[in-house]
């Protein structure tokens, strides 16, 4: 068993915690299983990804920028069943057939990616509360607002940002742990701003209806109608991916904190699986609340069976 006692052990806990034959040596069956359900679930995030970024790029009612961000978003979840999921695997297998030094490099590498791609998850599904709040607090001055052109800035911002404070890390360790700390308390509370502040100014705008301080016509309704879908939909998202973050976040408390088990190792590695499984999760929250993305997710489907089939 290992315990992290001095920032030194911290340091070099890949090497220590990550590729130890004293803390994997009697868990071989338990990784190999860990190792399929990386690989079933890299085929599914990769496959419902891809066709979840192929649909955006075919629907043209959705308005650009929050089609860039749901197209953002899906990528990192194409780039987990892509990249990240089969690393997983390789490292796993490392461990099984004890090549060290392989399991090192792959260990930081994983490392790295993951970071980045979870770090810019968090922040475009922040910046999709930020965009459902400001369609509903602009009106008619959203589109000219929110442009393409600018979420286009902010994207790139929150990639290049990620990247390279995670790239910094090899610098100083504490770097990445700051930096996800403030990316994850900033994102929680705008989030949290964002969808509360949504919720009262709906709620006020139904008491007006019904006070019948203001009559609203068909097409108001209909437009407060596919709104409130909207944010749902993004709720949808911002919940499923605390669900299958939160048990890893209490995982990595006790990973650190504690006498590094054989069970406690374990129970971060099925952690992560329930993470990776977020990125396949997306796919059928897109299909089941965004109708638009359904009916060409459908046509899509149908259009590559009937070219198999002929």
């Amino acid at each position: 068993m290992i315990t992290l006692n001095s920032e030194e052990e911290t340091q070099n806990s890949v090497e220590q915690l990550y590729c130890s034959a004293n803390l994997t040596a009697e868990i071989h069956g338990q990784l190999t299983f860990i190792s399929v359900l990386n690989i079933f679930g890299s085929v599914a995030a990769f496959l419902g990804n891809a066709l979840i970024l192929a649909a955006l790029r075919k629907e043209s009612s959705l308005h650009p920028p929050s089609k860039l961000l749901l197209s953002n978003l899906a990528t990192t979840d194409l780039c987990v069943g892509l990249i990240l999921e089969p690393l997983t695997v390789i490292y796993l297998m490392s461990v099984v057939n004890e090549h060290w030094k392989i399991c090192r490099y792959v260990s930081v590498i994983r490392f790295v990616i993951g970071v980045v791609l979870f770090a810019v998850s968090l922040l475009i599904l922040t910046a999709i509360s930020v965009d459902r709040l400001l369609a509903l607090l602009l009106g008619l001055r959203y589109r000219q607002v929110v442009t393409l052109k600018r979420t286009y800035v902010i994207v790139v911002t929150f990639w290049v940002v990620s990247t390279a404070l995670t790239g910094m890390s090899f610098l100083n360790p504490f770097i990445i742990f700051w930096y996800m700390n403030i990316v994850g308390l900033f994102s929680l509370a705008t989030s949290i701003f964002s969808y509360t502040k949504i919720f009262f100014t709906l709620r006020h705008h139904q008491n007006q209806v019904q006070d019948h301080v203001q009559q609203p016509n068909q097409t108001d309704e209909l437009n407060i109608a596919r709104y409130r879908k909207a944010v749902c939909s993004a709720l949808w998202l911002q919940f499923t991916l605390m669900a299958c973050f939160l048990p890893h976040g209490i995982a990595l408390v006790f990973f650190a904190k504690a006498v590094i088990s054989p069970s406690v190792y374990l129970v971060n590695l099925y952690t992560v699986v329930l993470v990776y499984l977020n990125s396949s999760l997306n796919p059928i929250l897109y299909c089941w609340k965004i109708d638009e993305v359904r009916r060409t997710v459908k046509d899509t489907i149908r259009q590559v069976l009937c070219y198999s089939c002929s």
